[in-house]
Formats: C-alpha cells, sequence, structure tokens
C-alpha cells in the first residue's frame, strides 16, 4: 500500500525578531504556532513550562504538581491553563490569556485581537488587545530568583476604548496537587485526599495522602495561588472549586462564576474532597479611558507548612514584582553571558546567548518536566551528567570539580554504572523497578569530560582523587542479581573487611574502558549489549556490536595513554595503586591474551568478574605508569587497525565510509542492501574526532554523508537512510516513522558532533556548513516553529521538536567556542587554535568572550588580510594592549596559565589576536 503524505502546513507567519543586544526577543501572533512554549525556573525548585496562551505545568518535582501536568498534545486539546478573566459590565467576560469560548474561534484569524509575545532572560510576556471591545491586557511571568518555589504573573488590563469601564477581574488557576502518576491512575480517588481552604490572599491545598508507586504516605506538601491587586490588597472572593466554579454543563472556558458574575466564598472557608481551584475574585473597580489596573499572582508549591503572608509580603505588590522581574533578568542575563560572541550576525550572536543556557535548563530540569519531555521521571541520566559538564565547564565552572568527581561514585566496579540520577552531586539511587540495562557508550563519556576539565584546570592530581563505586542489585553488567542485597545496605562497595571500598578517579576510568574492551561480540567489536548513544538502538542485546563507539573508547585509551606520560614528567608519579582484581585485566601484569580472538576476549572479562562477588579484596597493587600506558596504547592500537581493516566499507557506487553496527542476527548494518544504501551518522563521527580514520579515509566519509545523509529541506544530516524496515534486530527506532527522532530525523546533538570531529580533522568549510545549517534551520520560524534555541531534533517537515533540554546545547557551545573560536586549554595553559573562515568576520574581526582560569577574557582576531581558515597563522598576541610571549604549535599558540591568572579576576581582559 502507497504511503500517504500530507501536505504540510502552509500557514504564513511571521518570524521571532531580537529586540535588544540581551536575547530579549518577539513574535507576533504566536498563538498561531502550535507547540510552542517557554521554560520559566528557579534554582529553589519551581519549574514550569508556558505557551502563548498560558498553557502548560508548574511543578516541583514528579510528585509535586501544582497544576496538571500536561504533555505537548495537551497544549492544545485541555482547557486547564493559567486563565485571568476580566468581565466587563454590561459586555460580559473576556479572558485576557484568550481562553474563552467566544475568543477561540477567532484565535487562527485575522479577528478583533492582536496577540504578541516577548520572551526575555528568563521571562515570558504576552499582549493581547482587541479593539472592539476596548480591552489590552499584558501578562508577565517568571519564576524569581529566590528560594520561593513560586511562579509570578502580573496582569495588567488597560481601558483603551473611549469610555469609563467596570470591570470584575478573576484569576483561575487549576490546582491539581499531586503526582503526575495520578493525571490517570486514581485521578479521582486522588481528589478525594484534598484539604482545600481559603486564605485571606488565596486558595491553598494540601492533600492528606500521597498516591504514587512508593505507597500511600503522609503528605507535607501544600500548593497554593495567591494574589493581590498593585497595591497588595487581596481578593474579595475565592473559587476554591473546580465544580462550582465552572457551574453545571459549563466549562473552564465558560465558567458559569464568571459568565454569571457570581460571588465567590469568603476567606476561612474549608471545604475537602473535590478538585481544587485557585480561583481569586478581586474588587470591581471602574477603568477611565486609557487607565491600567494591575494584579499579581503567586503560584506557589511549599515543602513543608505553607507561608501565604510571607510570599505576599515580598511579592504582593506592583513595586515588589517589578523589583523581582528585575533581579530575575540580571541573574539570567548574567548566565547567558558567560560565554558571549560578536561575529557580526547579530542574530546568530543572540541566538547563542539561549543556547549558552539551555545547559543550565538541563542541569535545572533534567530531562524531564516540558511537554515534550514526558518520558522522564526527574533527573538526569547518566550520559547527561556528563556532556552537560562539558558546557558548565565554560559557563558555570566554580563548582565543576566537585560535581565531576562526586559523579565518578557512579561507576560499577564491572564496568557498568547507575542509571537512576539523585537530585544531589554524587547521589545514586538503587533502581527500584528491577530492569537490568547497560548502555555500552556510558563508560566513555566521563573521559571525555575529565579531560576537557584536565586541559582547562591543569589538575592532574584530580586524577589520583579517591572515590567509592556503586553497587546494588545488579551484577555482571547487569546480567545477573545480586538476590542476597537489599537497599538497607546502601549502594557503597565494601571490602571483604566491611570498609566502603574506594579507588582513585584514574582507577574508576580504567575500569570502564579495560572492561569494554575485553566485551566484544563474534565480529571482535564491543558489544551493543542493551544501546549506545542511539538509545534506541535497543534490540540487540546478544548478538549486537557497535563499531561506533569502539572508536571512542579505542581513542579515549590512546588519549588516557598520553596523559599517563604527563602524570609522570609533571607530578613525578612513577606508578599508580590499582584494585588486585584489575590485574587480570592488564596484559602487562598477566598472561596475555589473542586480542584476534573474540571467545578469548570474552572469557578474560568473565575471568575478572569472577575475582570478586559482593565485595572485593581491598587489596592493591602497584602498576608502573610506563607498563600501564603501554597496555593501554597496545589496547587502542589493536583496535585502531581492526576498526580500519575490517569496518570500513566500500558499496557497489564507489562510496566509502564506516560501518557503525552489528545486529541481533549477527550482520553488518552498513553498505548496499536490498531495500537500498544503509548508512548511519553515527558510525562515522568518532571514527572522525579520534583520528581511527585516516585522512583519505576522512575525505570519503565526508563526500558519502553528503550523498546519503544530507537532507537540504532540513538544512543538514539525517542520523541515518531509511532502512524501509522495522528492524526488530537492531531498535525500536525503526519502528518510528522514517525522519523523525532516531530513525531518519536531522538530530541535531549527533549533527553536531559530526561538525566538532569535522573541526578537529581540519575540514572547517566541511563542519561550518552542518553548525551553519543547523543555526539557518532553527531561525527559519515558519518552517522550524520554535523560540531561539537549538532542539533535539528536527521532522520530516523541518519542524524543531523537543526544545531546551538536549544535550546538543552543550556540544554546540564547546565546539563554537573550542573549535571554531579555538579558545581552549591544554594541560591548564591557554591554547589559541582559531578555525574561523572568511566570512566569519566582520570588518575584518570576530571575539568570543569567555572565562578561563577564572577569567574573563574578550579574545578578539584581527584577520586585515580577510585570509580564509588555512590562509592564515597568529603572528601576534597581546593582553591588555601589552605584546606577550606564547609558544607556536601546529595550528596554533599556547600561552602560560600564570601570564593569565596574574590577571584581576573581577575585570574583562582584552586579548588581541592577529592573524597573518
Amino acid at each position: 500500500m502507497a504511503k500517504r503524505h500530507l501536505h504540510d502546513n502552509e500557514t504564513t507567519v511571521d518570524d521571532w525578531a531580537f529586540v535588544d543586544d540581551e536575547g530579549t526577543f518577539k513574535l507576533d501572533a504566536p498563538q498561531r504556532s502550535s507547540y510552542l512554549y517557554f521554560p520559566l525556573v528557579n534554582e529553589a525548585g519551581i519549574m514550569s513550562a508556558i505557551t502563548p496562551k498560558l498553557h502548560g505545568d508548574i511543578n516541583a518535582s514528579q510528585h509535586e504538581f501544582l497544576t496538571p501536568p500536561t504533555a505537548v498534545e495537551d497544549l492544545h486539546n485541555k482547557r486547564t491553563a493559567r486563565n485571568f478573566w476580566v468581565y466587563e459590565h454590561g459586555e460580559g467576560p473576556w479572558s485576557a490569556a484568550g481562553n474563552s469560548a467566544t475568543q477561540i474561534p477567532d484565535e487562527r484569524s485575522d479577528g478583533v485581537e492582536s496577540v504578541s509575545m516577548e520572551g526575555g532572560l528568563l521571562y515570558h510576556e504576552i499582549t493581547r488587545q482587541n479593539d472592539e471591545r476596548g480591552l489590552k491586557a499584558e501578562i508577565t511571568n517568571f519564576a524569581p530568583v529566590r528560594d520561593d518555589m513560586v511562579e509570578l504573573m502580573r496582569v495588567r488590563v488597560t481601558n483603551t476604548g473611549d469610555d469609563a469601564k467596570t470591570i470584575t477581574p478573576t484569576a483561575a488557576v487549576p490546582l491539581y496537587g499531586r503526582s503526575a502518576d495520578n493525571i490517570r491512575d486514581h485521578r479521582h480517588v486522588t481528589s478525594l485526599l484534598h484539604e482545600t481552604w481559603t486564605d485571606e490572599y488565596g486558595v491553598l491545598v494540601s492533600p492528606t495522602l500521597s498516591f504514587d508507586e512508593r505507597g500511600h504516605t503522609r503528605n507535607e506538601t501544600t500548593y497554593g495561588v495567591l494574589g493581590t491587586d498593585a497595591d497588595g490588597t487581596a481578593p474579595e472572593s475565592f473559587y476554591p472549586v473546580v465544580e462550582d466554579f465552572i457551574g453545571e454543563g459549563g466549562n473552564l472556558e465558560w465558567p458559569e462564576a464568571v459568565v454569571e458574575d457570581l460571588e465567590g466564598v469568603p476567606a476561612g472557608t474549608e471545604v475537602d474532597g473535590y478538585e481544587s481551584l485557585g480561583g481569586l475574585r478581586f474588587s470591581t473597580t471602574e477603568l477611565d479611558p486609557g487607565e491600567t489596573a494591575e494584579y499579581v499572582v503567586m503560584q506557589t508549591v511549599w515543602d513543608g507548612d505553607p507561608d501565604p503572608a510571607t510570599l505576599v509580603d515580598r511579592y504582593g505588590s506592583s513595586e515588589a514584582f517589578a523589583e523581582e522581574l528585575e533581579a530575575c533578568q540580571a541573574h539570567w542575563t548574567e548566565k547567558s553571558s558567560a560565554v558571549a560572541f560578536d561575529t557580526g550576525d547579530d542574530t546568530f550572536d543572540q541566538w547563542m546567548r539561549w543556547v549558552t543556557l539551555q545547559p543550565v535548563f538541563r542541569r535545572l530540569f533534567g530531562n524531564s518536566f516540558l511537554p515534550y519531555h514526558d518520558y522522564g521521571r526527574g533527573g538526569r541520566g547518566w550520559r547527561d551528567l556528563w556532556q552537560d559538564i562539558l558546557s558548565l565547564l565554560l559557563t558555570e565552572p566554580d563548582n565543576v570539580t566537585d560535581l565531576l568527581y562526586h559523579n565518578f561514585a557512579g561507576v560499577r566496579f564491572d564496568g557498568s554504572n547507575a542509571t537512576i540520577i539523585g537530585d544531589e552531586p554524587g547521589e545514586f539511587k538503587a533502581d527500584r523497578n528491577n530492569i537490568p540495562r547497560v548502555w555500552m557508550d556510558h563508560g566513555a563519556w566521563p573521559w571525555l569530560t575529565t579531560r576537557f576539565y584536565l586541559d582547562l584546570s591543569g589538575d592532574l592530581e584530580f586524577l589520583l582523587r579517591d572515590q567509592r563505586y556503586y553497587k546494588d542489585l545488579h551484577v555482571n553488567r547487569a546480567s545477573e542479581q545480586d538476590d542476597a542485597w537489599s537497599p538497607a545496605e546502601g549502594t557503597e562497595l565494601y571490602t571483604e573487611d566491611g570498609e566502603v571500598y574506594e579507588g582513585t578517579v584514574l582507577e574508576h576510568l580504567l575500569v570502564q574502558h579495560l572492561t569494554q574492551f575485553f566485551n566484544v561480540g563474534e565480529h571482535n567489536v564491543m558489544r551493543l549489549e542493551d544501546a549506545d548513544w542511539n538509545d534506541a538502538m535497543d534490540m540487540a542485546p546478544e548478538r549486537g556490536e557497535s563499531a561506533a563507539f569502539t572508536a571512542l573508547y579505542a581513542w579515549n585509551m590512546r588519549d588516557m595513554s598520553e596523559l599517563l606520560g604527563d602524570l609522570q614528567t609533571e607530578l613525578g608519579v612513577e606508578e599508580i595503586e590499582i584494585a588486585q582484581e584489575m590485574e587480570t585485566l592488564l596484559d602487562t601484569l598477566g598472561e596475555s591474551v589473542d586480542y584476534e580472538d573474540p571467545e578469548a576476549k570474552q572469557a578474560r572479562l568473565d575471568e575478572y568478574l569472577d575475582t570478586w562477588e559482593r565485595t572485593v579484596s581491598g587489596e592493591t597493587v602497584a602498576v608502573s605508569i610506563e607498563a600501564l600506558a603501554a597496555d593501554l596504547e597496545t589496547k587502542a592500537a589493536w583496535c585502531y587497525e581492526q576498526l580500519r581493516d575490517q569496518e570500513f566499507i566500500e558499496n557497489e557506487d564507489g562510496h566509502q565510509w564506516f560501518n557503525g553496527y552489528y545486529d541481533d542476527s549477527g550482520r553488518r548494518v552498513e553498505g548496499d542492501h536490498e531495500n537500498g544504501v544503509r548508512m548511519t551518522l553515527t558510525g562515522q563521527v568518532f571514527t572522525l574526532m579520534g583520528e581511527v580514520a585516516t585522512d583519505e579515509q576522512a575525505d570519503a566519509i565526508v563526500d558519502a554523508a553528503d550523498e546519503y545523509l544530507y537532507e537540504p529541506k532540513m538544512r543538514g544530516y539525517r542520523l541515518n537512510t531509511d532502512f524501509e524496515e522495522v528492524k526488530t534486530d537492531l531498535g525500536r527506532g525503526f519502528g518510528f516513522a522514517f525522519g523523525h527522532k532516531e530513525n531518519g530525523a536531522m538530530f541535531s546533538h549527533m549533527a553536531v558532533m559530526y561538525a566538532n570531529a569535522l573541526y578537529r580533522r581540519g575540514k572547517v568549510e566541511a563542519g561550518h556548513k552542518v553548525l551553519a545549517g543547523i543555526y539557518e534551520q532553527s531561525k527559519d520560524f515558519e518552517v522550524s516553529r520554535i523560540y531561539p534555541g537549538i532542539p533535539e531534533y528536527f521532522n520530516e517537515r523541518g519542524r524543531g521538536l523537543y526544545t531546551f533540554l538536549t544535550g546538543s546545547g552543550s556540544w554546540l557551545l564547546l565546539t563554537t567556542v573550542t573549535e571554531v573560536f579555538g579558545v581552549t586549554g591544554e594541560l591548564g595553559d591557554l591554547l589559541l587554535e582559531p578555525k574561523l573562515l572568511a566570512e566569519q568576520f566582520e570588518d575584518g574581526e570576530a571575539s568570543v568572550t569567555c572565562q578561563f582560569a577564572d577569567r574573563r577574557l574578550d579574545v578578539t582576531y584581527h584577520n586585515p588580510a580577510e585570509a580564509d581558515f588555512g590562509d592564515y597563522a597568529i603572528s601576534e598576541v597581546t593582553l591588555n594592549g601589552e605584546a606577550i610571549a606564547f609558544e607556536r604549535t601546529d595550528d596554533g599558540v599556547v600561552i602560560d596559565r600564570d601570564r593569565v591568572t596574574a590577571l584581576d579576576s573581577e575585570a574583562v581582559h582584552d586579548l588581541d589576536v592577529t592573524l597573518e
């Protein structure tokens, strides 16, 4: 049966546009674009999403939703939005948010109402004007940078008509007050737990119990909606129950209480066992032409005893709201300015402000709590912990050392790691759901992140710090269970003597890589196990293999081997102590293994796993740095040669690239196939990045990717070609429609890593093509329909999906700073290796402002001849106008760290670099 494709949405829309140099943007008629939402968040723990019509939820955790949880389809299917009603006496009700039965039919047309959205750092403002009624509303929402879990909303209602108006305003915010699990599981029953009451300033609800997978426990969380007018005056009455507010046969878009102008209940009212509503009816007021009335609404969560009076005192007036908004903007402006670009393309420079914030959003939201991210239950995944630090080292470096160190406590002694991440640094939780799963790529990311940290800091002693290991039910890389283990024992690995075992950070890294080296399949490629970076490659646990990540592990081992020499020369370390059990994994200490024999390698891994069970001996052995480095280099070199010889393939058309995978039937995945050519982008990225691919092979990869993966309508590279089958012996991703998510979408994360790899290999024009395509696609609002920033992926129609929370933000920032602008480190010294094209200079200049060694540097490259990359070299460097010495490298220069640390830590310093 032929596939039938719907026509692309042909609605013409205006693009968003930046209106200042601090990332503020405006968009007209935002309500005409579906799936738009904006994040609001603070360090205290409030997490919100808000749409142009004020849909989206407010929560503090998976089990603490103030408003009903909303997945992306709920944004237009449900009526449970923040709403603010204006009852105009003599004319009837009007929703300042556009959520009324009379306004909704006109939302997609050029009707009587005009709507615009302003997005700033970090606030959301909607202006709605109805010229027929002579009313305008400006609604501003943000989360204050305080210790309160609260989202603030200010509503300004202006009479734009010629005559005086009498209005009665009403705020109406559904109060859900429980776990997201209850949206379908016992929705009504859990409403019976609600104890709801009206305070002088609002409505509060505190359920008696909490129902979720943890069991029935006493609830200690209170949810509230409070409000005042501009002067801090309380509402006159309240609507605490949904069914009373909407009336029989009514709904939240035409509620009886507003339509019929009915009085609410007074403060001090208690009502239990119903769905609650934060309904606040303010006093009737008269507005003269041009006059504005202002109201402040506080939507809040308390963990513990509620304190409405303090919140009202802190936020409940026009003056207080304005002060907090200014503080919020200042806070997020500082965050977004941690890295700043001046490229001559002002839109790009401002767009990168939002990209810079995306790793911060991921730190605060995790990978959950925004409408597209409805698969998470809070926190971040293991991979996220490490990749987000890549950018946090550039934007929030102050606490990264401890964060990095604590993450190693999640490594198991078998080379796998915890998969349930706690809220606090270094907090890992035992698997409550008893789901054994191992992502084979997880062990590779810690070294990439640690190496970047070492290059920026020079802190080689970090590798010698002791850290504990993680222990839970799962053993032998989740292939077996320790039935004797119980959560009461905690999640630390113990010695036979009952002591918590600790090994160096370096030992943790070695465990992750050495176990993986021996964990191969029948083609002598590292086993795919339950998936790699591509989570949807999850149906090949027995015979699946990942050549793509074999390349990354090999590169890591080679890099680690080289760095061990620096430990020796810089710190005088001649040998290190490692766990006695690890002797089995080092051929320099024991009987060597025939690397050509995959069964022998797997047997060696099994031998290691058999050297310990629930505990380890606690005994250590000394290994010389030279012997350890040689062992790692030997293993890496073998992988390099094997990948080049076995996995570099050529198809009938003469194109060549690396095969990335073997499926669960033991078949090579890529190359010519009866359904067409099969190629993955992932299989090329790490062979390029780690120089597994020779220069000739690298050229061939770029040609093949351009031929088979580049998609002009998405301005970028697909994750894979169309396999044209539901490939159940490889992964669920092939059940997705082609061009969506992990099956052939333009997946930003891997695309940016591809660009990073191209830059590393000196293929600057090809790398720039990748990054420029992502940028152009993202800012083409008529197609992408997203606010500024980089999404997780673009679908078959070019729409951006899963906005704000994506590891691609980290990699894009990292690549732009360290590869494009070439500002990075070399074991603590400052390394400058610019890879800018001539077109990226404006009037011969391009600059980036960033941090290095806790100093803020404004790095400006001067290219007076407007030479292209490859035709220029650094000839002079001045610091605050004074020429400074540097050491020349193959592609750039190195500046001694001491020269930077001698600078004033409070100032911004000019580093001017001349290219000739």
